[in-house]
């Protein structure tokens, strides 16, 4: 497992998370970044993130594996609770440090964001860890079945979707390699101006790029030579089925939402 980047990674497992069926998974994931946003005390987000946290460790991937490759995107969650700390002035000042006032409504603001991001990009990341591709593909197609009566090209836009998840830790990979053998070569990304920096990118760019192309056209010529024309008469060697289980998962879940709702009210 490649922990630089857990987003699009499939990790093959037999948890309980794992045996769900994807559309539940999906359904989950959807009315929670719905719920997270209600969110507006401690309980609330306690509560969300007591589920979030029970679910990722009921996933049984390593936990240190999961805060690993989610290294990425803390730059990003430290920086927005930076921001509203320095740059919004509400609420009464808690303390000065050099003289720079911070106050208290900044902090909270700061905080509620920098947690809401977490959890959005925590969650989400637990549909790929737990579930294959063709499972996603499978789930969003029958998911966006009715768009089809509109002659709304269903399937397509699954498996678009599907491929994009899954080859975002393999451009992360690539990426990691060009930078490597850039800098092994002397480009240097992390000193001098920032015209010398973003000039330094362009070696890294290129290659990413046609990198990702050729391995697009692969993909094409693959899918081309098994016979892949879309999804009209394609029929599932699984098919999809809710079961008791399923039913649970929905009804605790029901119950997390309704304790936030409740904790707003």
């Amino acid at each position: 497992m490649n922990n630089s980047m857990i987003i699009g990674q499939y990790v093959p497992g037999t948890s309980l998370i794992h045996r769900l069926d994807p559309r539940t998974k999906i359904l989950v994931i959807f009315f929670f970044v719905i719920i997270v946003f209600f969110a507006n005390s401690v309980w609330s987000y306690s509560i969300l993130t007591a589920f979030a946290i029970g679910t990722a460790l009921a996933t049984r991937v390593p936990l240190s594996f999961i805060v690993k490759g989610l290294k990425p995107v803390w730059f990003l969650i430290v920086f927005t609770f930076l921001l509203h700390l320095f740059v919004s002035r509400q609420g009464d000042i808690l303390f000065s440090v050099l003289g720079f006032p911070f106050y208290e409504e900044s902090l909270i603001q700061g905080g509620t964001l920098s947690l809401r991001f977490f959890l959005l990009i925590l969650f989400t990341s637990l549909l790929t860890l737990t579930t294959s591709p063709i499972e996603i593909t499978d789930a969003i197609e029958y998911l966006l079945h009715p768009l089809k009566k509109l002659r709304f090209p269903v399937h397509e836009l699954a498996l678009m979707m599907s491929i994009s998840l899954r080859f975002i830790p393999t451009l992360m990979q690539e990426a990691e390699k060009i930078s490597k053998a850039q800098a092994s070569r002397g480009v240097d990304f992390r000193t001098g101006s920032l015209k010398d920096r973003m000039s330094a990118v362009i070696p890294l760019l290129i290659p990413l790029f046609v990198s990702a192309f050729k391995r697009a056209e692969e993909l094409a010529m693959a899918m081309e030579a098994r016979g892949y024309q879309g999804g009209e008469g394609r029929t599932k060697i699984r098919a999809l089925l809710f079961r008791k289980k399923d039913y649970i998962v929905f009804f605790f879940f029901f119950l997390v939402m309704a304790a936030t709702i409740g904790t707003r009210v």
